[in-house]
């Protein structure tokens, strides 16, 4: 049976990065019930097959750190912002640590698959853009990248 491009994404990070251990289904459930929303299918089928990575180097010299299960929060929270719409979308989520208190956001707002956002420190959040549809094409970007910040790269 052929296997999809996010698997073979999936199969590239496993045996080339620096994965953690997978995530249970009861990990992902007690994550879900504790965020109040629900992976979609692509972060369900990357957190089953690791619980968050580092890519391209590992810690603590990572420039991109795909973030654990527990490691997920509100972005707000994570930004040390006030917990209301100031602090930015309730929506946004922390997914991939860039070092330097610079995230990747999901936005849960939006239908499935979640876009990812971009969430530079000293404009955010007022400044958040959006960078990919779906985390399987972020995951694609980026691992083509050559460990750069591939969506503050002139065109």
């Amino acid at each position: 049976m052929p296997t999809s491009p996010l698997q073979e994404l999936l199969d590239e990070v496993i045996a080339s990065h620096f994965p953690n251990a997978p995530a249970t289904p009861e990990q992902i459930a007690a994550f879900e019930a504790r965020a109040g929303w629900r992976l979609d299918d692509e972060l369900r089928a990357f957190y089953l097959r690791c619980d968050g990575a580092t890519l391209f180097d590992p810690r603590p010299d990572e420039k991109f750190r795909i973030l654990s299960l527990d490691e997920i929060q509100p972005a707000r929270v994570a930004k040390h912002r006030p917990d209301d719409e100031s602090g930015g979308a309730a929506s946004w989520w922390t997914l991939v640590y860039l070092q330097d208190s610079d995230y990747n956001l999901l936005d849960v707002a939006r239908p499935a698959p979640y876009p990812i956002l971009d969430a530079f420190h000293e404009s955010y959040p007022l400044d958040v853009v959006e960078i990919a549809p779906s985390f399987g094409e972020w995951l694609e970007r980026t691992l083509r990248s050559n460990n750069q910040l591939w969506w503050l790269q002139k065109d």
